[in-house]
């Protein structure tokens, strides 16, 4: 969840940049509120990675990031007013799939 509110953040950050001049653009991502919040959300997201690694396999933990795109993907359609489409739900879908797939494959 961490990742896909930064993904989320950092587009409502993106969209707040001012870029008549260099200077300002750098003073606006400097003090660009939801920006600063989609860097500490992914800082959370890496550390709560990194906790996970180290007893989990790799090959089993790290697909699970992949959720991050079906959040997005419905966080868009929530808050952005995004299509959902026949296709974009298959692919959805298809990642749900997967993950659990290979959940199911994992030593106990």
């Amino acid at each position: 969840m961490f990742g896909a509110a930064a993904q989320v953040l950092m587009k409502v950050g993106a969209g707040k940049i001012q870029t008549t001049s260099i200077t300002e653009a750098v003073l606006g991502l400097l003090t660009n509120v939801p920006l600063i919040t989609a860097y500490a959300c992914y800082g959370i997201n890496l550390i709560l990675l990194t906790l996970a690694l180290r007893h989990g396999e790799l090959s089993s933990i790290y697909p699970i990031i992949s959720v991050t795109y079906v959040w997005v993907g419905i966080l868009s359609v929530l808050i952005f007013n995004e299509a959902m489409t026949p296709l974009k739900i298959a692919g959805l879908a298809t990642i749900v799939l997967g993950v659990a797939v290979l959940g199911r494959g994992t030593k106990t």
